[in-house]
C-alpha cells in the first residue's frame, strides 16, 4: 500500500455524494481554512479552493463519484489524490462520524502522509473500462439463466443433460422435454431473455474490441500471444491494468492481482 506524503502548502479533503459535498481545507500546521457543505458544482468548488490555489492537493475517497474530481483538478493543474476506500476506512474508522468529520479526517489523513492511494485511471480509457465491467456483469446474468436451466433438469431429473448452453444448437428442443405447461413457461422466459443477451453482449464485444484496437493495439496483439488467453481475457487485462508502468516492480503486480498471499509476521 502506498501512501500520499508529499508536502503542500494547504490540504483539502473532500466527503462527496452525489448532490452535496463537505469540503475542509486545512493549512500545513493543521489549522481549519475553510470548512463548509456545498453542492457538487464545479465552479463552486473551484471558487471555495481559489484562495489557496498556491499550493493546494486535494483528496476524496474512492467511491463511484470521484471521476469529476479528478478530471477537473487534472484539467486545472491541482495535485489530486484518490482515497483506497478499504483502507481509509480501516484508518478513520471512529464512534463518531458524519459528513463534516469525515472531510476533516480526509485532509487530516492527506496532511500526515496517512492516506492509502488507489490508482486514479486517466480518462482516455475510463469508459471503456466501466463498458468492459458491464459487459462482465452481463455476462454474469446469463450465465445465472444457464444455471437455472439446468437446475430445473435437475428438479425433474430428465434422462440426459443439455450440454452447454453457451453453445445455441445445445438450445434446440430444450423447452418441449418439460412436460408442465408452467415449466415450458418459465424456460421459455429464459430462453427469450439468452437471446436478447446472445444480441447485447456481441454487440458490445464488437464496440470494446474496436475501442481497444484505436486505444493500444499494440499491447492488445501481445497479450493474445499468451497462452489461453484469447480476445475478451486480454481486453480484461488491458482495461484493468490500463498501463504496466504503473507498477515498480513484478512483485507489485503480481500483489495488485492476488497473485501473492499477504504474510502476516507475529513478533512474541
Amino acid at each position: 500500500m502506498r501512501f500520499y506524503n508529499n508536502q503542500h502548502k494547504y490540504y483539502c479533503g473532500i466527503d462527496l455524494h452525489t448532490r452535496k459535498m463537505y469540503v475542509c481545507i486545512i493549512d500545513e500546521k493543521g489549522e481549519i481554512k475553510e470548512h463548509r457543505n456545498m453542492k457538487t458544482d464545479r465552479d463552486a468548488f473551484l471558487r471555495a479552493i481559489a484562495p489557496f490555489r498556491e499550493d493546494i492537493v486535494v483528496a476524496v475517497e474512492c467511491i463511484f463519484t470521484w471521476y469529476w474530481v479528478a478530471d477537473l483538478c487534472h484539467n486545472e493543474g491541482i495535485p489530486f489524490v484518490l482515497g483506497h476506500a478499504l483502507y481509509m476506512k480501516a484508518i478513520h474508522g471512529g464512534k463518531a462520524k458524519n459528513d463534516k468529520i469525515d472531510s476533516h479526517k480526509i485532509a487530516a489523513l492527506l496532511r500526515g502522509g496517512m492516506i492509502p492511494m488507489s490508482y486514479v485511471y486517466p480518462e482516455r480509457m475510463r469508459a471503456t473500462r466501466d463498458l468492459m465491467r458491464r459487459r462482465n456483469h452481463l455476462m454474469r446474468k446469463r450465465s445465472e439463466l444457464y444455471a437455472h436451466i439446468q437446475n430445473t433438469n435437475s428438479q425433474y431429473n430428465l434422462p440426459d443433460s443439455f450440454g452447454c448452453l453457451a453453445v445455441p444448437k445445445n438450445r434446440n428442443g430444450i423447452i418441449e422435454q418439460f412436460e408442465h405447461p408452467s415449466v415450458q413457461e418459465s424456460i421459455t422466459a429464459d430462453m427469450e431473455i439468452i437471446r436478447s443477451y446472445d444480441v447485447i453482449l456481441s454487440q458490445l464485444e464488437k464496440s470494446i474490441i474496436n475501442m481497444a484496437i484505436h486505444h493500444d493495439p499494440v499491447s492488445y496483439a501481445l497479450l493474445q500471444t499468451i497462452p489461453g488467453v484469447g480476445k475478451i481475457i486480454a481486453l480484461i487485462i488491458l482495461y484493468e491494468v490500463e498501463n504496466i508502468r504503473r507498477f515498480a516492480s513484478v512483485q507489485d503486480f503480481a500483489s495488485y492481482s492476488r497473485l501473492v498471499k499477504c504474510g502476516k509476521e507475529i513478533f512474541r
